[in-house]
């Protein structure tokens, strides 16, 4: 999956080359989406390297896991926590290296790594600067006083940068709301991402020490804070009154993971599976997906689950609802309202015939919407207008997609 190769390239007769930055490649959203980047733009065109601190101790590694094929380059300081000494050598170490690889594109994803990145490539005289907001930190990060000093930072970066690039439309009005640069600055390319081909709804079961028969329901993600674990629990255990014979499955891990572990009360129908690489095979053992945070981006949890055919209950926070549609792919609902979550997750396995059409019909939506080759060409054609107005190409590239 390329984007159509044609020889154009730099006016210099060189490929446009583009450094990208990211704190870490954990398992989730922007490390799939680097990946596919990564693995999708056509190297005949782009000259395009990737670096990336280390992932945490309670964190999957996605690079280890699923795309040990991504060459990522180390920066060892470059990580998910704020320790002044590591991040000023992390500056130094972007910096150097944006000066030794000479991008004509720095482009920046995750909140620490837009920070340091783009300050690397100010003090690098870095000619285009473009920063992805997968999330934003606005709502249930921090409190109201470091709130307003992150919104401070990202007002003054988003004036040194050339494009602000938001997962959703959700996400791009949250952050023009707050300030956050303009709007003739943002560009919104949904996630793009490929499913593997699954096991059998049986198989998958069996692999997973889960029961064949009985309703199954899917949460895929960090076990943290935002993503509200307590609220989780609140709605397994109302379900389990209304359906006792429901189980669960938890697909990730955590800070929080213990509060899991500790509800001796569910003990029987939850299922811990921590970080899989095969992720598909949870998909095909669920009749249905979960999602209780309190902010998300556009969750590519959800993206997976409707590629997979099934239906969402979750939270309507951030973009979420460009990937679910009310009523028809899934349901949302407040998230203050864990009642509602749990109505409409009993409505949905007790109701096979809406579960299935509500499954086939995310699937469509899914596909149609959120394949990695659309990713991929939003991205080019994002590139390619940058170096047609910066007159390093001539014109821009032709659509397309070599399959």
């Amino acid at each position: 999956m390329t984007v159509a190769r044609r020889r154009t390239t730099g006016l210099d007769g060189s490929r446009i080359r583009v450094m990208r930055v990211i704190a870490r490649m954990n398992v989730g959203g922007p490390a799939l989406q680097v990946s596919a980047l990564m693995r999708g733009l056509d190297d005949e065109l782009f000259d395009h390297r990737l670096y990336a601190g280390s992932v945490g101790p309670d964190e999957a590694d996605y690079v280890e896991q699923r795309a040990p094929d991504v060459l990522v380059r180390q920066v060892p300081t470059l990580g998910r926590a704020v320790r002044p000494t590591d991040d000023l050598r992390a500056l130094a170490a972007l910096t150097g290296a944006m000066r030794r690889f000479r991008p004509h594109i720095v482009h920046t994803h995750t909140a620490k790594a837009g920070t340091l990145g783009r300050l690397a490539a100010v003090l690098a005289r870095v000619p285009v600067r473009v920063h992805t907001f997968h999330g934003h930190l606005l709502k249930g990060y921090f409190s109201p006083a470091k709130t307003r000093l992150v919104v401070q930072a990202e007002r003054r970066l988003a004036a040194v940068t050339d494009r602000l690039v938001a997962v959703g439309c959700g996400v791009r009005d949250d952050l023009l709301s707050a300030g956050i640069g303009l709007p003739r600055q943002y560009a919104v390319v949904p996630p793009g991402t490929t499913p593997a081909v699954p096991p059998g709804r049986s198989e998958a079961r069996r692999l997973l020490g889960v029961p064949g028969d009985g309703p199954v329901v899917a949460y895929v993600g960090r076990v943290t804070r935002i993503k509200r674990p307590d609220r989780f629990l609140a709605v397994a255990r109302e379900v389990r009154r209304a359906v006792p014979e429901a189980r669960f499955l938890v697909c990730g891990a955590g800070d929080l993971h213990g509060d899991l572990e500790q509800a001796a009360d569910l003990r029987d129908a939850l299922h811990l599976l921590g970080w899989r690489a095969d992720v598909e095979t949870v998909y095909a053992a669920a009749d249905l997906v979960l999602l209780t945070s309190d902010n998300e981006g556009m969750p590519v949890s959800l993206i997976e689950a409707g590629l997979a055919g099934l239906p969402a209950v979750s939270t309507r926070v951030g973009s979420v609802a460009e990937v679910v549609q009310d009523g028809r792919t899934g349901f949302l609902a407040p998230p203050d309202t864990p009642e509602l979550l749990t109505r409409h997750t009993v409505a949905l396995l007790r109701d096979e015939a809406l579960r299935h059409r509500m499954g086939r019909q995310a699937r469509a939506w899914t596909t149609e919407r959120f394949g990695a080759e659309r990713l991929v060409q939003d991205t080019h054609d994002l590139y390619a207008s940058l170096a047609v107005a910066h007159g390093w190409w001539p014109r821009a590239l032709p659509k397309g997609v070599n399959r």
